[in-house]
């Protein structure tokens, strides 16, 4: 209740209204599960959600209108990506929905199954085959089987089935129960689909039909044909895929992003079965949209990092808590565009580029965010929950937001780039001579160098030999000290500042003796310990009376003694 509450608190403020709040949904997803799409043909979006369920059942593909469960539908898998698409030109124009789950692509259309595509095989290892063949004629034994599997693992290009990979988990009891029962199936090798998205065929309209671009565990980038379901094209991939984001057509020009699980972002681009562009990141990517040029990265290090699209960095924002998830907000009649990041800390931040520009507080961590038009009503925010929640916002018609960014930090001044002049002749003459004589700059720079540290040395040293600044030679007890003699005679008062240089160990069991001439002066105690703790950075004064017998001048030394180590560091005062 005090989450409901909370939330009505923060609409009067906001920037957004509070359409819909249900806390016990029980929607378990990603925002690469979500969608929005006109399945009807009425002008009327609803929102459909691929439900992971409790991860072992439960999967299911739930469509809600409004505030309500319209439909679902059992899948069979756990699903890794959904996507809306026109798959034809047909009338009336409803989209269908491609749900990923595994090795397959289920494309069901009017909320019913249509048709289910299926990743072509890959090759299986020659010597992996010939060993499950000597096994199917008895002409190994287990044993043997495994001790043979075991060296093709290691030393193969191409990686075992995941029979072989089964079998070599197994206990040595139980591996002949496996070989019976499976030697005399064929070898099968299967990926499955990490992440999915879609591509314009041909034409750049809302309404126009679209690919399907599929990302696999075996590094591979799929194109399909949105009628004859037929692969277009094939890109590799030095890494599999995580995520991916499209743009372009295919029968024009696009550029495939995808982020990858060796930590960086490679650009595909067409008749080109490599990538193009490489971004290395210095941690993991965990979000990625595009925002026109520009693509944003959230990383795992809790920040968010912009992109052009040949992987030239623009800008690095730092955040306060690690990113759940990104998505992008888009209001074309508006002209605006930002991305959203949902964070750990239960908040929603807005950037466009580098500035936050607004924060959104939800009652629980946001998993999945999607921005677009739902129902009728264009500029709706709808969020899922860690917890199963169901979120519904709509973005009020008089809300403004300004480009200067809301976050503490440098002004927006300082992001501007300066306005540099065009390069003088004497510029470049200075540059060509600098070329041509860079080795004697650089000797004479080194010369100069080494007089420096070599006067700073002398200093150091000069100063040591006067006692300037006195210094423990000890390392286990780092000790500061100097002297101060006041008075005009013949009684003086003699001050001792001793200071404690480590960082955090105290200095204990010191003790202070002083020698001097007892036939020109003469002193109360001229051997006491000192019975405080030293503590850094805080200075201890000792006070002592000081008579002179005669006008002569001598040295009165201190010695500063640890008892324990018998350590001392003598100073003259």
């Amino acid at each position: 209740m005090s989450s409901v509450s909370q939330m009505k608190e923060n609409s009067e403020t906001s920037k957004w209204l509070d359409a819909h709040y249900d806390p016990v949904a029980n929607l378990y997803t990603f925002s690469s599960c979500i969608a929005l799409a006109d399945l009807h043909g009425d002008g009327e979006n609803k929102l459909v959600v691929g439900d992971l369920g409790t991860g072992s059942c439960n999967m299911k593909l739930k469509v809600y209108r409004g505030t309500g469960l319209m439909s679902e539908n059992t899948l069979l898998d756990l699903p890794t990506g959904l996507v809306s698409f026109l798959m034809d030109q047909h009338e009336p124009r409803t989209p269908a929905i491609a749900v990923a789950s595994g090795p397959f692509i289920y494309v069901y259309k009017n909320l019913r199954p249509y048709f289910k595509f299926t990743l072509p095989p890959l090759e299986v290892n020659a010597l992996e085959q010939d060993v499950w063949n000597q096994a199917r004629e008895d002409m190994i034994d287990p044993l043997s089987l495994k001790e043979m599997l075991e060296g093709i693992r290691d030393k193969a290009d191409v990686p075992l089935s995941v029979r072989s990979l089964r079998f070599l988990m197994l206990d040595p009891q139980d591996t002949e129960a496996f070989v019976n029962l499976h030697k005399a199936q064929p070898i099968r090798r299967q990926t499955v689909i990490t992440c999915i998205g879609t591509l314009k065929k041909n034409m750049a309209d809302e309404d126009a039909v679209s690919c399907l671009v599929i990302g696999t565990e075996s590094k591979d980038v799929y194109i399909l044909d949105p009628e004859a379901f037929t692969i277009l094209s094939k890109m590799s991939l030095p890494s599999p895929p995580t995520q991916m984001d499209v743009t372009g057509q295919f029968d024009v020009e696009f550029r495939i992003t995808v982020a990858c699980r060796n930590g960086n972002i490679y650009i595909l681009r067409r008749d080109s079965p490599k990538p193009k562009y490489c971004i290395e990141l210095s941690s993991h990517p965990v979000g990625l949209v595009r925002m026109g040029k520009s693509v944003v990265v959230g990383c795992a290090q809790e920040t968010l990092q912009g992109f052009t699209q040949k992987g030239k960095k623009l800008w690095t924002a730092c955040l306060p808590a690690p990113v759940t998830t990104m998505g992008v907000m888009d209001l074309p009649t508006r002209g605006f565009q930002a991305v959203l990041v949902g964070l750990a800390n239960c908040e929603v931040h807005l950037y466009r580029d580098k500035n936050l520009i607004s924060t959104i507080k939800t009652p629980d961590v946001v998993t999945s965010i999607c921005f677009g038009r739902y129902g009728r009503e264009d500029g709706t925010l709808i969020m899922t929950t860690k917890g199963g929640g169901l979120i519904v916002k709509i973005l009020k018609r008089t809300a403004v937001f300004d480009d200067r960014d809301s976050a503490p930090g440098p002004p927006l001044a300082q992001s501007i780039r300066l306005n540099i002049p065009k390069k003088t002749k004497l510029y470049v003459d200075q540059t060509m001579r600098e070329r041509e004589n860079a080795v004697a700059m650089h000797r004479a720079f080194q010369m100069d160098l080494s007089r420096l540290r070599l006067a700073a040395a002398r200093a150091y040293v000069k100063a040591l030999e006067s006692s300037l600044t006195p210094m423990s030679s000890s390392l286990s007890e780092p000790l500061k000290m100097n002297a101060v003699v006041q008075g005009l005679g013949p009684s003086f008062k003699l001050t001792l500042n001793i200071q404690n240089t480590a960082a955090c160990r105290p200095v204990m069991n010191l003790a202070i003796s002083f020698l001097y001439d007892e036939s020109l002066y003469s002193m109360k105690t001229a051997f006491f310990k000192v019975t405080f703790l030293l503590i850094h950075h805080i200075s201890h004064f000792l006070f002592i009376r000081l008579f002179v017998r005669d006008n002569a001048a001598h040295i009165i030394t201190y010695i500063i003694i640890t008892v324990s180590h018998n350590n001392m560091c003598r100073c003259v005062a």
